[in-house]
């Protein structure tokens, strides 16, 4: 079957957590462990919601400042601290951008309402041909339906589609549906894997 569209996940693909120390520092302030403040942003209650598009995003920030006890200013610098270490990965936003217009590039993430807002800000959007994010259909990985979702949006078949993701769960999900699969671990591992199931 002819490859007709790959799609990719954004943090922990696209975007990486490639230094640690502000959240390292962040953690020390709070008197928590690294894991713990990142459970509390990425894996708390309201993040949950967040990601499915219960809530808007600001909602989950302010009960994170409730947690911490932040006033609204202080929340803001929590946030971009937070994030300080995340790096957008250029070389392989410029591979998406060289799969087409032979290929329809496509991103399947698990973020909040205000990811879309992000990639326009960061100039990332126009990389791909659909975005499907799981606050704005309220379905997220490794759900069966964010999957069916982003090819009827690519309008592709799963065997005609590749999926890249850093989570071992959402590569067997679209697996199961019929999708090629890319664990990622490293970018030109990566790369090279993708360019071997277009050949």
């Amino acid at each position: 079957m002819t490859i007709k569209a790959i799609f990719f996940d954004f943090g922990g693909v696209i975007q990486r957590t490639e230094f640690q120390s502000p959240r390292q520092h962040l953690a020390q302030k709070f008197g928590m462990e690294y894991d713990d403040i990142d459970k509390l942003v990425f894996a708390s209650p309201t993040a949950i919601k967040a990601t499915i598009g219960e809530i808007k995003v600001e909602e989950h920030w302010k009960a994170i400042a409730k947690r911490l006890k932040l006033g609204k200013d202080e929340i803001a610098k929590f946030e971009s601290e937070f994030f300080a270490g995340d790096v957008i990965d250029h070389e392989l936003v410029k591979l998406i951008r060289d799969l087409r217009p032979k290929y329809k590039t496509g991103l399947i993430s698990n973020a909040w309402s205000d990811m879309r807002a992000y990639l326009v800000k960061k100039q990332l959007d126009d990389a791909f041909d659909t975005l499907t994010i799981s606050a704005e259909i309220k379905v997220a990985k490794p759900e069966a339906k964010i999957y069916v979702h982003a090819l009827e949006q690519a309008e592709v078949k799963a065997s005609e589609a590749v999926f890249v993701d850093d989570v071992a769960a959402n590569i067997e999900a679209c697996q199961k549906l019929g999708m090629h699969g890319i664990l990622f671990r490293d970018a030109n591992v990566a790369m090279n894997e993708i360019k071997k199931i277009l050949k």
